[in-house]
């Protein structure tokens, strides 16, 4: 029997979760022990091969350094990393350069910095294009840090990308930048919402799914 963190609530069914190596079950306050356990081994497979996927993700975030000619993406292209003797870090030539002797961390804050100022003159350029298109004005367009969302539009009409959004493809890029804007007019996602999306990316179910095998891709690497 495997082990697990058993929380009771008010709750009608049995739900199981696996998250970062470790079992969570809920239960309704009534439910009996026994039925549980038989619950949890019912799914033991499925427990089994989430935890070997948790356990192979944690290994490759932990191994993931980057060195002078590693390759990483911007607009999904893999670029490498190559050193100079002077000047700050930049890229030039689909090349990240960065200044020689830096060691794998100071490396990485070195194209993170790259990264942002690319991410900061892509992404409003791109957001500039596609607010005239659509008959929206944003209040402001800001790069940030988020790890977990791509973009975010504020109550006040403020749209927010994360610099990671930089690493994406430009159909990638173009979606999360209309799908912002088309909060300007619809601060939901209703259907007229999507539908504002599809006038503009009539693709955009094939680049949201491709942007969630991008996520879970990079989801491996650790910028932070």
């Amino acid at each position: 029997m495997v082990d697990y963190t058993l929380t009771r609530s008010l709750r009608k069914t049995i739900v199981l979760q696996v998250r970062d190596g470790s079992i969570e079950v809920r239960a309704p306050l009534k439910s009996p022990q026994s039925v549980i356990d038989r619950f949890v081994s019912s799914k033991e497979k499925w427990i089994e091969d989430k935890l070997s996927y948790f356990n192979e993700r944690a290994r490759l975030r932990a191994n993931f350094h980057l060195n002078y000619g590693d390759h990483i993406l911007y607009r999904g292209r893999k670029c490498p990393i190559e050193s100079r003797f002077s000047g700050s870090p930049g890229f030039e030539d689909d090349t990240f350069y960065v200044p020689a002797g830096l060691n794998s961390d100071e490396i990485k804050e070195a194209c993170i910095k790259v990264y942002r100022k690319l991410a900061k003159q892509e992404l409003v350029n791109r957001a500039t294009f596609f607010a005239e298109l659509m008959s929206v004005s944003p209040t402001t367009v800001r790069v940030n840090g988020a790890k977990t969302r791509w973009g975010s539009c504020s109550s006040k009409g403020s749209l927010n990308f994360s610099w990671r959004l930089i690493m994406a493809d430009d159909d990638l890029i173009d979606y999360v930048v209309v799908h912002e804007l088309a909060h300007l007019s619809e601060m939901n996602h209703s259907d007229r919402f999507w539908d504002i999306i599809g006038n503009i990316l009539p693709d955009y179910k094939l680049r949201k799914a491709r942007l969630k095998k991008l996520h879970m891709s990079l989801g491996d690497e650790v910028w932070d």
